[in-house]
């Protein structure tokens, strides 16, 4: 059971700093590099969409269990430490979780581009070589 606890807990801490970090990346405080950094995380953080998605196994989980808690680390590392105490906790206070359409879009050009990549492949694997030419 304190296992359980201590992943709540772990839980809850992540959705907090996600939400510090989308604050971050708005503060006049922060560098513009961390602010872009910050951006980025909480972005894609609190897009309503994956880039992979929970479906795919093992690879589903693998951006919520691994590369959001990475990027999450590396983004508070480069936010002042006095400036991420006070944006975690506004963060806490607040109510609602803000959505992103930023990393909405982003994910969706992401699929969109890979699609179209796709498609161009299957095209070009499905035409026939013409006879007697060499490519």
């Amino acid at each position: 059971m304190q296992l359980i606890s201590k992943a709540k807990n772990w839980a809850k801490s992540l959705k907090r700093d996600i939400v510090a970090l989308w604050l971050a990346a708005r503060d006049p405080r922060v560098s513009w590099h961390a602010k872009a950094v910050a951006g980025a995380v909480a972005a894609y953080a609190l897009s309503p969409i994956d880039l992979i998605p929970d479906f795919i196994p093992i690879l589903g989980y693998l951006d919520d269990l691994l590369i959001v808690p990475l990027g999450i680390m590396l983004a508070i590392r480069l936010v002042p430490a006095e400036v991420m105490n006070e944006l975690r906790t506004e963060a806490a206070r607040r109510i609602e979780r803000p959505s992103s359409r930023v990393g909405l879009i982003f994910i969706l050009a992401v699929w969109l581009i890979c699609i179209i990549f796709l498609a161009l492949a299957l095209r070009k694997l499905a035409r026939p070589a013409a006879i007697g030419t060499y490519e």
